[in-house]
């Protein structure tokens, strides 16, 4: 037990010791065990790192404005601690502290804890706060986790339409109604800046000269393109660029 107090008491020191603007605190151990850790009028803003072995905690007379949630909740076997003289600032960060005090008061010493600020509840005992006091940070709490859902949904939704616009313009299907007596549909027409319609037009161009059957006409009641070679460019559209023509 006392190697254990010992390595507790080295631990402190150099956890202390690195910060250069502030003394570290003073250590000792206590018989037949535990550890004595005095912080008290070292002008600490912060609580330090403290041994699980801790059995007396002397933290008055420093310029403390909280304690860290959960930062009392390792020091199981603590006897005494004394908090007086310091300038809480209690706000919603004090919860944890004033829940703290309320579970465990018989080990305060040294006078009670109070608020330095804000003003309405200046020089008022932290464990006197009631609950009403609190209630806005349960609210901002709560307001902030449906906030962060909402846009967490939001986001999915954004993203989930997305992808879906994407899959659908690769698997749409253009259909084209053309009455056979017009089934003449210049290629020129054709014409785009686009890659895949550029490759639609040569492969028309090359439909066009391959084939004797095509003609030219003046003749509005004849068709441009000779209909026996139409099966075949409508199979072409449809299978190389997933266009339907539909013949009435």
């Amino acid at each position: 037990m006392l190697l254990g107090s010992g390595i507790a008491i080295l631990l402190l020191l150099a956890t202390s010791s690195a910060q250069p603007s502030q003394k570290p605190c003073r250590c000792s151990a206590l018989q037949p065990s535990g550890l004595q850790v005095n912080c008290s009028s070292m002008s600490l803003m912060e609580v330090p790192p403290l041994s699980p072995d801790t059995t007396e905690l002397y933290l008055q007379d420093n310029q403390l404005f909280t304690v860290p949630s959960g930062h009392f909740d390792s020091l199981q076997d603590l006897r005494r601690v004394t908090l007086s003289g310091n300038p809480f600032h209690c706000d919603c960060g004090i919860l944890f502290l004033r829940t703290w005090l309320r579970r465990n008061w018989a080990v305060v010493s040294g006078g009670v804890p109070t608020c330095a600020s804000p003003s309405g509840v200046a020089h008022t005992e932290i464990t006197a706060l009631s609950d009403a006091y609190f209630s806005s940070c349960a609210q901002r709490s709560c307001a902030g986790w449906v906030y962060d859902t909402m846009v967490g949904v939001m986001l999915f939704g954004l993203i989930g339409l997305l992808l879906w616009g994407l899959r659908l313009a690769k698997n749409s299907t253009f259909t084209l109604d053309i009455d056979q007596r017009h089934a003449g549909l210049e290629v020129d027409s054709l014409r785009s800046l686009k890659p895949k319609h550029r490759r639609l037009q040569r492969t028309l161009s090359e439909e066009r000269e391959n084939s004797a059957s095509l003609s030219w006409t003046n003749d509005p009641e004849r068709p441009l393109i000779n209909m026996e070679i139409l099966p075949q460019i409508l199979d072409v559209l449809h299978k190389k660029h997933n266009i339907k023509i539909k013949t009435i």
